[in-house]
């Protein structure tokens, strides 16, 4: 029952419409000065949402967010050798 959501970043000319958007999703923040919404919902439904907010009026424009696609698991990452060291001292 694990939903994947992904991050839209709505930028809006300006932000009185900024309320209407917590229907389509969450709303996780909203910038007063740069005047755009980050908004989260289901991963299947983004592409539709775009088009639809994109229609809108009061929207400048729509970008989808990228970190579900991110790789988080890093290869090589090799221990600091001072830091190494200090934890042994403990012992």
């Amino acid at each position: 029952m694990f939903v994947e959501r992904q991050g839209l970043i709505v930028w809006l000319y300006n932000l009185k419409h900024a309320k209407t958007l917590r229907r389509f999703g969450n709303v996780h923040y909203v910038s007063k000065k740069m005047k755009y919404v980050v908004l989260y919902c289901n991963q299947d439904e983004i592409e539709a949402l775009q088009e639809k907010f994109s229609s809108m009026s009061f929207v400048k424009r729509v970008e989808p967010s990228l970190k579900p696609f991110l790789k988080t698991e890093y290869e090589n990452s090799k221990p600091d050798k001072a830091k190494e060291y200090d934890y042994k001292i403990g012992i």
